[in-house]
Order: C-alpha cells, then structure tokens, then sequence
C-alpha cells in the first residue's frame, strides 16, 4: 500500500490523491506536518529522486523563513534529513512512498510511470 503525506490545504495533495483514488489504488494519508516523514522515509526517498534539494519544499514559507536556499549547500545530508524529519512543511509534498518506489510533488506522467 502507498503511503502518502499530504497537507490537508494544499491543492496539489488534494490533485494527487482524486488521482490515486480514480486508478482505484489502495493508499493511506499522514498528515505531513503532525507527522513528518521518518529519517528513514527520507532516505529510502533520496535514493529515488537522487536530489537531497528535491525533498525540500523550497516554494514554502518556512523554507524562506529558515534561509534554506543559503543553508542547504553547507548542510550535511543526515543534518538535512534530520530537520525534514522534525519539520513537515519542509518537505516537498505530496510524498508518496510504495514498496520499491517513491515521488514528491505531483506530477501524472511521473506517477503513471512510477506507481
């Protein structure tokens, strides 16, 4: 089963699970922000998306408030990891992990291909 953070305000999470929802494929919504994806999650995550800047939600309020652009290049990866995993609203969302796939952010073809 998918696992899939989301945030309940955002357009794109909601996009994303109508779309799961018309392929009729089982998944279970977190809430990303109570409960941010685990240093492990983001890990397994990394390896698919390669990019440790793609996990972040660089449009986001906190990434601004926090200087992420100015931090991010100078931050260890298990550093970065921790601070996704202690703040859901740094993570790019939505956040779907399978058992040997994952994205971030919502996008038809890549979820087609991936999922």
């Amino acid at each position: 089963m998918l696992k899939v953070y989301t945030y309940e305000k955002c357009s794109t999470c909601k996009k994303a699970l109508s779309w799961l929802t018309a392929r009729g494929m089982p998944f279970e919504v977190l809430p990303i922000v109570e409960r941010p994806p685990s240093i492990a999650e983001l890990r397994t995550m990394l390896t698919h998306v390669g990019d440790l800047k793609k996990l972040f939600n660089t449009s986001g309020e906190l990434y601004r408030e926090m200087k992420m652009s100015e931090r991010l290049p100078e931050l260890k990866e298990e550093e970065a990891l921790e601070l996704l995993s202690k703040h859901g609203k740094l993570v790019k969302r939505p956040f779907v992990l399978s058992n040997n796939s994952g994205c971030v952010g919502f996008k038809e073809d890549e979820w087609a291909s991936k999922l």
